[in-house]
Parts: C-alpha cells; sequence; structure tokens
C-alpha cells in the first residue's frame, strides 16, 4: 500500500492527551503547550486533557502509563524535559516507557531545527515511539521547536501513526 493509501485510510481526528513538563511554567505561562493544543485543535483533533507536572521522571511515567491505559486517549504529547540540564528527565521517563522506538522522528527533527538554529540543535533529545499501542511524542519546550515539531512532522503524520498502532 502505497503511503497517499496509508493516509487516506487513517483516521481524520485522533485524541490527545498534552503534557507539559516544567518546573516554572503556570497555565499562563505554558506557551508550549498552548501551541501543541491549538495546533491539534486546528488540525481537526479532539483534545481530551492537559497537565503540567514538575520535572520528575516518575511522575512524568505514571502520567503517560495512566493515559495510555485509557481509551479515551490515541496519543501523548509532551513538550519540555528534553534537553540535557541536570533537571531535564522527559527523555529517560518516556524511553524507559516505549515499546517500540520512531528513532526517524527524533532525528528529522534535529534535521529540521539545525536548519533554524544550528548546531544547538543536537541537545535536544525530542523522541517519540509507542507504548500499549498508544503514539507518545517528547518534544522540547520551546514554543518555536514545538511549532516546527507539530507542523512539518506530528500533525502530517497524526492519522497514519495512530491507524498504523491500532493494526
Amino acid at each position: 500500500m502505497s503511503t497517499a493509501e496509508h493516509h487516506a485510510r487513517a483516521p481524520r481526528s485522533v485524541r490527545c492527551f498534552v503534557v507539559t513538563v516544567s518546573d516554572t511554567r503556570s497555565t499562563d505561562t505554558d506557551t508550549g503547550g498552548r501551541t501543541i493544543v491549538d495546533l491539534l485543535a486546528a488540525a481537526g483533533h479532539t483534545i481530551e486533557g492537559r497537565r503540567i507536572l514538575k520535572d520528575d521522571p516518575a511522575e512524568v511515567a505514571s502520567l503517560v502509563r495512566e493515559q495510555a491505559a485509557s481509551e479515551r486517549v490515541d496519543v501523548v504529547i509532551t513538550t519540555g524535559g528534553t534537553g540535557i540540564t541536570r533537571r531535564d528527565s522527559t527523555f529517560e521517563a518516556i524511553d524507559g516507557l516505549l515499546d517500540k522506538r520512531l528513532p526517524g522522528f527524533g532525528e528529522l527533527f534535529r534535521m529540521l531545527s539545525f536548519q533554524d538554529i544550528g548546531a544547538a540543535a543536537m541537545l535536544s533529545r525530542a523522541c517519540a515511539g509507542t507504548y500499549q499501542g498508544k503514539v507518545i511524542v517528547a518534544l522540547p519546550g520551546s514554543e518555536n521547536a514545538v511549532r516546527l515539531a507539530m507542523t512539518r512532522l506530528v500533525i502530517p503524520e497524526l492519522g497514519h501513526l495512530v491507524a498504523e498502532t491500532r493494526r
């Protein structure tokens, strides 16, 4: 089956849960999470919920497990905690859960990011994969990085990703 045929058979709308991982963001200052929600809604997807968590890998993993177990959620997207500071631990929390990794996602994101910010793109540990039949995506906290990943990678393939995880 061609990519076009896969896309034609994919759901047009999927159910998403958005998690912001930050020690400093609040609902008012969470531009990354707000951008994800706005872009998903504009693309016709459903937002099943949104939370802000401190950068604690156990809490992040627990919430992702909880949402992946929900029949109301197809996709969990996180923003924040993918850098290399001591407090950045989203990558470890997510990577430790994944049943299947999509290394191409991180590679493509860093390639696209390199075009905007140069060699600093290598500091991102954005990643994606599947966990218990759900799509999991971990994005940086920067609004610009979120917008890049969502518009160029996530939204164009979201229905296709969900369809493949259901097979």
